[in-house]
């Protein structure tokens, strides 16, 4: 068995025998803490800086979008300097002195509990900011900026969605650009080849967007695809349900459903053509294009939304407007319309 050598002699630290030392310390952490505001700030700027992801910055072989990097590099160095600052006032302003503890039961007793508090009081006045206030005041102002930075980007999230703003944003599809006067054709998903009501056969399915869709460009693009893709199926109108309101809603049994799963925004186009039932993989929402788009099984909450589509002068499937509900998933704060259940 070792014997206990104890705890070594306490050695002085420069800033504890000399002022001067002591004073510089204190600059030090100031600076740390004083620099990181303004980088909080240079980050801040550069979020909002007009066309800075233009740019970029290259590392040899390797390039990096020139906002990310200083974004990263301000926000970064903020917190490093947050750091340095409190190890730096740890180690040359607070108390300097060693602790042995003997180790104790768990549970702690009223007089341990006093002990404590009055080693935290201790530990308080050890921090050195009654004799050196200036260190917590730029502490306080390095964590706060440092801490709003971040607090900026929540602006990506986008406007608050009230309804009459979703009305012309989440809810809009590209549909909307058709009128009755100038409609938007009905064209292939993969081709953007038009579609002629006479070329559809009964029982046929085909994957569709509008025409319009080719003059979006990157992310606006896929925004848009993904909120106005359809699907055209063409059933015989003998062996189909048409709601009140749709009458003329389809071409001879050709009719255009958003391709969009009610549930979650899976895209769909698993058909069956004898039960006009439309099966979505995902978990397994079954609708009923020969009666309005009814769910018939599954947990979508709502029927698929219907496009209204005729034809032009020349037999194209054409589209004169918007879907007259939101496509995508269901969210509890609509209220359920007659077109919702099918109707």
């Amino acid at each position: 068995m070792v014997d206990d050598p104890g705890i070594e002699p306490h050695v002085e630290r420069y800033s504890d025998v000399d002022d001067k030392a002591a004073a510089r310390a204190t600059r030090q952490i100031v600076a740390c803490f004083a620099a990181a505001p303004v980088l909080a700030l240079a980050f801040i700027v550069f979020y909002f800086w007009p066309g800075l992801d233009r740019y970029t910055i290259e590392f040899g072989l390797l390039n990096a979008n020139a906002q990310h990097v200083l974004l990263g590099l301000s926000l970064g160095l903020a917190v490093l300097l947050i750091g340095i600052g409190a190890v730096q006032w740890a180690r040359e302003i607070m108390g300097d002195h060693e602790i042995s503890e003997e180790r104790h039961v768990a549970h702690s007793s009223p007089d341990d509990i006093k002990a404590t508090m009055a080693e935290v009081d201790k530990g308080i006045a050890e921090t050195g900011l009654s004799r050196r206030a200036v260190i917590g005041r730029s502490l306080l102002g390095a964590i706060g900026l440092t801490a709003l930075a971040p607090l900026v980007t929540l602006a990506d999230l986008g406007p608050w969605p009230t309804p009459s703003r979703l009305k012309v944003t989440n809810e809009r599809t590209l549909w909307a650009d058709g009128t009755p006067a100038r409609p938007i054709r009905l064209v292939n998903d993969i081709t953007y080849t038009p579609i002629k009501a006479a070329d559809m056969e009964i029982g046929q399915l085909v994957n569709a967007q509008p025409e319009n869709l080719q003059e979006a460009h990157g992310t606006e693009k896929i925004v848009a695809k993904a909120k106005a893709a359809i699907i055209i199926v063409r059933m015989d109108p003998n062996s189909i349900k048409i709601p009140a309101s749709r009458t003329d809603w389809h071409v001879g049994g050709i009719m255009a459903y958003s391709k969009i799963c009610t549930h979650v925004g899976c895209p769909i186009s698993l058909w069956e053509q004898q039960t006009h039932h439309l099966l979505c993989p995902c978990h397994q929402s079954t609708f009923d294009l020969g009666d309005g788009g009814k769910v018939v099984f599954g947990p979508a909450a709502r029927a698929l939304p219907q496009l209204r589509i005729t034809v032009d002068d020349q037999g194209y499937l054409v589209a004169p407007g918007d879907f007259t509900v939101p496509v995508g998933p269901s969210y509890p704060e609509r209220q359920m319309t007659a077109e919702d259940k099918g109707e």
